[in-house]
């Protein structure tokens, strides 16, 4: 069963938490200078505990319920990841000109989506394994 579309999506998701926020700056100041994400511990922690998460679902695939209730912790903490964004770019920076954000601020809202269809993969996949079990 690994071999399914919600390990496509979870990969795919894997990717963006792990990899692209390293290659994609979070925001970049009027200087010119750009902010990564391992440039701040909490968004690196965040980032990395949803790369691992997904990555941990992918070979969860005999155990379709955990798999579905970590792809909706995942999503919790893509939407707390979110929230931290929303909060640095409103907070007032001091800063006379304003940074320009980056496409890493994104990065959460494409993982969400991603994992939204594994776990709507994943959700069929468990209806069709109890509707068969059902006419046995």
């Amino acid at each position: 069963m690994i071999q399914r579309i919600q390990t496509i999506y979870l990969l795919i998701a894997f990717i963006i938490m792990g990899i692209l926020p390293f290659v994609f700056p979070l925001e970049t100041s009027s200087t010119g200078i750009k902010t990564f994400a391992a440039d701040h511990l909490v968004d690196m922690i965040l980032f990395g505990l949803s790369a691992a998460l997904s990555l941990i679902a992918i070979f969860l695939f005999k155990n379709r319920q955990l798999q579905f209730v970590l792809g909706r912790l995942n999503i919790i903490l893509n939407l707390i990841l979110l929230g931290l964004f929303v909060y640095h770019s409103l907070s007032v920076s001091g800063e006379v000109a304003t940074s320009e954000k980056g496409i890493g601020m994104f990065l959460p809202i494409f993982s969400i989506v991603f994992l939204v269809l594994a776990n709507k993969a994943i959700k069929k996949d468990e209806d069709l394994v109890k509707s068969v079990d059902r006419l046995r």
